[in-house]
């Protein structure tokens, strides 16, 4: 669901504020606001967003704009699907 459009973007106003203080610094910015939209004075930084277990980095360039942070830190790790039979079925495939 989207936000209303007269409230305009939700931008954490923390994490402007640790833009501002960094000047420029090549940094690591951690955050766990994940449902912080991107803006125009984030790009070139680089986020570690927080995805329940550990910061995932990301490097914010022009074509992230408008999304959200949380779209770049999975939260969920696939391993694979299959048991028993896939597990033969790649033996077959690899030797």
């Amino acid at each position: 669901m989207s936000r209303s459009l007269k409230k305009g973007p939700y931008v954490d106003q923390r994490l402007l504020k640790k833009i501002k203080a960094l000047d420029g610094k090549k940094e690591v910015i951690k955050t766990w606001s994940r449902s912080s939209e991107i803006s125009p004075e984030m790009v070139g930084f680089t986020f570690g967003v927080h995805n329940g277990k550990d910061f995932i980095e990301v490097l914010v360039n022009e074509d992230m704009v408008g999304h959200r942070l949380g779209e770049f830190s999975p939260t969920r790790k696939f391993i694979k699907h299959g048991g028993k039979i896939q597990r033969a079925m790649e033996q077959k495939t690899t030797g």
